[in-house]
Parts: C-alpha cells; structure tokens; sequence
C-alpha cells in the first residue's frame, strides 16, 4: 500500500503491553476507542 498511497497505524493498549501472541487482549472499551480513531480519520479524508 505504501507504494500507493500515504499508510499509517492505530495503536490500542493491550493487556501487559503484550502484542502478536497467543495471550494478546484488549479492553472491548480501548477497541471501540481505537475503531472510532479511524472512523473519524475516514470521514476527514471523505470531506477532503
């Protein structure tokens, strides 16, 4: 994607700061927290 057009991430807090492994898990609240990041960042780029 990069190659065609600008990317970037959004980073939720896991449990223990544990990432990428089976015992990885997130707060539904911090997940729904994270979605509306990128709800938000879609509809910006939409007005634009």
């Amino acid at each position: 994607m990069a190659r065609i057009c600008e990317t970037g991430m959004i980073f939720v807090p896991s449990k223990g700061g544990v990432s990428h492994a089976p015992d990885e898990w997130t707060d539904p609240t911090d997940l729904a927290l994270g979605a509306n990041v990128l709800l938000e960042t879609l509809l910006e780029l939409d007005r634009t």
